[in-house]
Formats: structure tokens, sequence, C-alpha cells
């Protein structure tokens, strides 16, 4: 399809009757996102789009069915509490949506019971998750509010708690944070599982409310609350991250054998290649080799290889292997164990590029020149022998001269010097391409072997890793250049420009900062790296690196390219990691297909349904960063539940209206200081330049500012910690009531009492 906007000056959009055309064949994902794509409409002309679909919509081109405007809902419509967010407002979602995304809706009203023509209307604080409502929808900006107009009941579904047992009653404590409420558990339901376990429920939505509780009855015990190896299984569980292979799946692994015989392979046992990986990785897919360009035409140019871990070859289409990775989509990593995609023997066996071992790969041969542009390069299928694994930070001593490891030693010149000699070349491109540089430091959570933490640091960042991440970028790009190239179908991996709005929000931010964003033009990573440099020394830099980061849009899979915003790329795809990520398969898939590697390349099945798998591997990659994210925090609580009544330093990291968050300079943990614990005054929110102001005093806490703060309660099952503000070392004063004539300033007529409620 070609774009049809020919104005001067002004947005380049496809007709009416293109748009129409492309809903009428992509029935299922004919969305505003799916049609920009299809058109290669650019952020600068997407209001454009939407104003046009708009005008499709009320001319009714596009109303009814599948024909109507994707993302719309009805004006009254059922919905399900889904969650509480940050600020304690509940989310909900319609009950029966086919669409992708699925609209995100606040729920909006009053904490006491209304009324409608039909009757009473439900009060915000009767409603909790799974609960269904029958609503009225409005559009809020680009997100929807619902009035709730009848509760119709809960929905039925399964929890995940703490089973404890009060005077011979048993009731259940939500492993969920913004769970508002408690359940009981069904006299003789509780599945044999006794006092401090935790265990799986199934809710009850037709049993009678017991104390207005929920009725539950336990299905599976996941293990004791003191075990910490329960912690990620808390996570597994509430995600739903499948953690056991069927037979079929064990069958087809335990017939896999190793390839010893290159065949039609490139033989690469004598290339030195080695795997650079942290030092607890639990599987090496990924092997690197340089060496200096010796061509006349490319002097002071390199010649790099990157092998990976030939999994195509053992993970065929169709087969129950196959559905098993596919439904995974990746692996899951917890400081205590992994939920692998693939079973463990091919994992961290047959497809771990261990140092000794003979593997099948797929290999890429680069060559670059002396300023790191691509030259040139092919895929091969190889076999190869790894020649060594180090850790990043042996490859980083080893080449300052400080290590005392033999082979690192003995490799040092022949095998590391090369690669950082060829990493030299890939920065000095990387730098002129000036993808959006953030400093994001990462938690390293260390265990001993029973599973108890034993130190919390952030984790340092090397030169060896920077090496690592620029030659598997290079790989990526080429796959995908070579994809597109031989035009075989590609699972991109796609980063969008970011959202208007948020990056409305985000100058707003900034300017408050006296930080300015460049407006007006189209946006690139390197305009946040101006401001990213101007704050780089200054005490707010972690502040705006986070700001900047919840400013960009999510990376997703996509068979339609649409680049890579973050990484400042036209066109990348995964390559590097099949072993943990479904989408690298497929691209090895494409890949074979596209070289003519073999007989075991991309189906054309898998070819028409790419955008439905796109979607399904975009939707288990964020689960599983959900799963990581919830495992961390309760590791965290239970690391620090050892230290209450202890004092730390940290910073302002979050605002809302009921208090600040505060990460600690220590650890990287997160915890809330309640707002009524700030002081002896009540402070409003101010939602634009994320600050909490007090009435009185005027005293101000805004995002970045550094605080002293005690630690006054833990909580491993959520994961939550508490603070309580420090000032010259002691609690901020207990909030009082306020002055009756300052409030009668402030409220008018209204009692105090109640003037003060409405602002907690």
């Amino acid at each position: 399809m070609s774009n049809s906007g020919n104005r001067t000056g002004g947005p380049v959009l496809p007709s009416k009757q293109e748009i129409l055309e492309f809903v009428n064949d992509n029935p299922d994902r004919a969305g505003k996102r799916e049609i920009a794509r299809a058109f290669g409409v650019r952020s600068p002309d997407k209001p454009a789009l939407r104003d046009l679909l708009r005008e499709m919509a009320s001319d009714g081109l596009i109303e009814g069915g599948r024909r109507r405007e994707p993302g719309s809902i009805p004006p009254v419509v059922v919905v399900v509490i889904d969650r509480v967010d940050a600020d304690g407002d509940l989310i909900a979602r319609p009950a029966e949506w086919d669409e992708v995304p699925v609209p995100i809706i606040r729920m909006i009203g009053s904490h006491r019971p209304g009324r409608t023509k039909r009757g009473k209307a439900p009060s915000l604080s009767t409603l909790g998750i799974g609960d269904r409502v029958l609503a009225r929808i409005r559009r809020r900006g680009k997100g929807f509010e619902a009035s709730p107009i009848h509760k119709l009941g809960a929905a039925s579904g399964t929890v995940i708690g703490l089973l404890t047992v009060v005077g011979g009653e048993a009731r259940l404590l939500p492993a969920d944070r913004k769970a508002r409420r408690d359940y009981l558990v069904a006299s003789g339901h509780t599945g044999g599982a006794e006092h401090g376990e935790l265990v799986v429920a199934s809710i009850l939505p037709d049993a009678r409310r017991h104390y207005g509780m929920q009725q539950v009855e336990v299905i599976r015990r996941i293990g004791h609350m003191d075990d910490p190896r329960s912690v990620s299984l808390i996570a597994i569980h509430n995600q739903g991250i499948p953690t056991e292979f069927n037979d079929a799946v064990l069958a087809e692994t335990k017939k896999a054998h190793p390839v010893n015989d290159p065949g039609e392979r490139e033989d690469l046992r004598d290339v030195p290649l080695i795997t650079i990986d942290p030092a607890d990785a639990r599987d090496h897919d990924d092997a690197i080799w340089a060496e200096a360009d010796t061509s006349p035409d490319n002097a002071g140019g390199w010649h790099i290889i990157v092998a990976i871990a030939d999994v195509a070859h053992y993970v065929r289409p169709g087969t129950a292997l196959d559905k098993a990775a596919q439904e995974r989509g990746n692996s899951v990593y917890f400081p205590d164990r992994v939920i692998p995609m693939l079973p463990e023997r091919l994992s961290t066996t047959l497809c771990s590029l261990t140092p000794g071992d003979v593997r099948a790969c797929l290999a890429v041969h680069m060559w670059i020149d002396k300023n790191g542009e691509a030259k040139r390069h092919t895929f091969v299928r190889g076999l190869m022998r790894s020649a060594a694994n180090f850790s990043y930070e042996q490859v980083q001593v080893a080449i300052d001269g400080a290590s005392t490891d033999d082979l690192a030693i003995k490799l040092r010149d022949t095998v590391l010097a090369p690669l950082y000699g060829a990493y030299a070349a890939l920065k000095t491109v990387r730098e002129q391409r000036e993808p959006l540089d953030l400093e994001l430091p990462e938690r390293d959570i260390r265990m001993d072997k029973q599973g108890h933490i034993t130190s919390v640091a952030v984790r340092e960042r090397l030169d060896a890793h920077r090496l690592v991440e620029e030659m598997m970028i290079a790989a990526n790009v080429a796959a995908a250049v070579s994809l597109e190239t031989q035009k075989v179908a590609c699972m991109y991996r796609v980063h969008e420009e970011p959202d208007a709005e948020k990056l409305e929000a985000l100058r707003e931010f900034l300017a408050s900062m006296e930080l300015n964003l460049a407006k007006g033009q189209i946006v690139r990573p390197q305009h946040f790296n101006r401001v990213l440099t101007a704050v780089a020394e200054s005490s707010d830099s972690h502040l705006v690196n986070q700001a900047v980061l919840r400013s960009q849009s999510q990376a997703c899979y996509s068979p339609i390219n649409s680049g890579h915003f973050g990484l400042n790329l036209s066109r990348y795809a995964h390559f590097t990691s099949p072993i943990r990520r479904y989408a690298d398969v497929l691209v090895h898939r494409a890949l074979v297909r596209a070289m003519h590697l073999g007989p075991d390349g991309i189906t054309d099945l898998e070819v028409e349904s790419l955008a439905e798998l796109g979607e399904h591997i975009s939707g288990t990659e964020r689960r599983a960063l959900a799963a990581e994210r919830e495992a961390t925090d309760r590791y965290m609580a239970a690391f620090m539940a050892e230290r209450l009544g202890a004092e730390f330093t940290g910073r302002i990291s979050g605002i809302g209206r009921f208090g600040a968050f505060v990460s600690l300079d220590e650890t990287g943990a997160d915890g809330l200081v309640p707002i009524r614990t700030l002081g002896d005054d009540y402070y409003n929110h101010d939602d634009v330049h994320h600050t909490l102001v007090g009435e009185r005093s005027g005293e101000t806490f805004r995002l970045g500012d550094q605080v002293s703060v005690r630690l006054i309660e833990a909580d491993p099952l959520t994961g939550s910690l508490r603070f309580e503000l420090l000032r010259d070392g002691k609690p901020a004063p207990a909030r009082k009531g306020l002055d009756r004539k300052y409030l009668g300033r402030k409220s008018g007529k209204k009692k105090p009492g109640r003037d003060r409620k409405k602002r907690r």
C-alpha cells in the first residue's frame, strides 16, 4: 500500500478508500496503530490520522460490527475490576472484549451509595478486585472513566495468599498488595493446608459473605511462608506462568542428540569463540570472536563472528516442543530459579555453548570498517566448540591486566584484545547513531544454597557488558537486514516513538526543574540524551532518567517494521537468544528459509500468523517482567524485614495522593512514606509538578529530594515496605487537627471534620 497524502508540508495519510480496504482485509487487527503501521504514518501525522478515523466513524463508514473504529466502548457496559492503581483508584476492563489492546477504565464516583433511576448505585468502597459492575462509560482524554450503576457480583477466579488460622477460623491474606480485603476460607475447604502456608484458592462467587468477607476454597498448596524459595512461587502462580512440560514434550526432548558431524555446516570448531555471561548464568547461547580484517580494501577494519545456539535444529515447527516454547514465549528469571522456555536437556545441555563441547550453531560473519560501519555479512549454519566461558568481571579484569585466571591470561592477547578492538570500532558508530542513553541501575540479589539473601547491591556496569551488547546489536541488525533483503517475513523488535501526551507531561515536569526538551519538531533519542547529559553529575540524575523512561513507548514484537526508537535503528530483530526467547527462534527459522540453510525454516502457516504470534509473545514478555519484579520486591521485603527500625538515606522516587515513595541509596529498595506521617500539616498533591505541598507550612516534597527515613514495616507476603520520615534523626511530628479559622477559609461552610476526611 502506498501513502496517498501529497500536500506540501501537510500530513501524509492514506485515503478513506484505502483505509476501508485495509479494514475489510484485516477485520481482526484494524486499530489505529495497525493502520498507521500499514501506511507508514509517522508520529507527527498520527493526530491527523486519528481525526480522519473519527470523521469516517461519524460518517458511518467504519461503524457497527467489525467495521467500527476499534477501541470504542458502548455507553453502558459490564466491567470487571482488575486492580488498584498507584493512586488507590479502581481500574477495570470490559467483561467481554476481543480487541487488542484492552481498554483501561478508571472507576469514578462516591465512596457512599448514590441513587439512580433504578435504585441505589454502589459506592466505590464496596467494590473490589474481581467484582462485575454495570457501569456508564465516558471517554476521558485517551482513556475511559466509568460510573457504577449496579453491582452484579464477583467474577469467579483465584487468589494467592497466606492461610492463617485464628480461633479455629481460617482466613486468606492476599499476596497482592493492592487487594482491599481478606477472604474467609469456607469451612472444610482448607485443602489440608495449615497455618502459615502459601496457597492458591478459588473464589466462591455464589457463597454467602461472612463478616463482609467473600469465601474461598483452597485448591493448591504452594509452600510454607518460612521457606524463602516460596517467594518466587507466589509470582509464578500469580502470573500464571507454566512450570511443567507434558509427557509429549519430554519424549521429544529425550530423542534429541548432539550434532557431531559438520556435514553441510561450516566447521568453526577451531575458531576460539568464547561466551561471556553473568557469573550465575544458567545457559550460554551466544559466543563471539573477532580478528583484524586483512583485506586490502578494509584497512583497520574487523571480521566478527557471532555464533548462536541452533535451537531451530531441535525445536521444529508444529512439534510438541514448539507448542510448549510458543506458549511460554520466553524464560523467566528469578534470584533463586529459572522457569525455562525449553526443557533442561536442551536449555542447559544440547543448546548451551559450554566450553569444550561440540555444538550446532547459527552464525553470522560480519565485516566492519575502522569506524564500525557495516561492510557486509553472511549467515551460516555451523559446528563450534567454545574455547572458554568467562564472566563479565573476569573479562574486564583480564583486559585491565590484573587477572590471575590462567585461561584468561592465556587468551588475553589472542582473543580478548581483538574483541575489544572490534568493540572500539562499534562504539564509534554507536556514538554517531546516538541511541537513547539511559542510566538505570539494576539490583543484584545474591542468595545462598538455602535460598536466603546474602546481599543486595547495585549491579556494576562494565565495558565487558557494553562489548557483548554492541556485538549482539550488530548481529540483530544483520538478521533484520538479511530478511528484508531476501523478502522473507521477519519478527521485528519494534519500539515506537513516545506518545505525544506522555511527551507533553515530561516537558512540563522537566520545565519545573528548569530543563528544556525540544518542542515543535520530531523528537529523536539525542534530544533526550541532551537532557540526561545536563543532569548527569547532579542529584537529579536518577530522577530524570526514570522520568524519561516512563515517557517511552513499550517495545514489542511485530512483523510490521516501525523501527526501534530507543536504539535509533530503522530495522531490528532479536536473533541472539533463542534458548530464552521464542521471537529469536522465529528469526532463526526465517533465516534458514531465506539463506537456504535447511528444510526446517519458517513455514507458510507461521508467516501467516506472525501478527498473532507477535502479540502473544509481547504479552508473555510483559508477564515475565511483572513476575520478576514481583519476586524481587518480595525478596527485598524479606531481606529488609531483619532491619526493622534501621535508618536509611534515599530519594523520593514517586509522589501520589497517599504519600511519597522513597528509593533507598544502599539497596534500591522502594517503600512508602504515608502522607499522614509527613508532619503536622495537610499536604496537597500536584500531579503536574509531582509534589506534595503543605497547606499551612508550604513545605514541599518533590521527586528526587534526598531524605532520611526509618523502616517501620516490611511485608514479604506483599513485597511492600513502609517508612517514616526523619528530620534531624527524629520522626516528623504526628499530624494534629488544624486551626478552625484556617479550615473555615479553605472549606467555606463545611464542617472541619468533613473537609478533613475529604483531604485524606
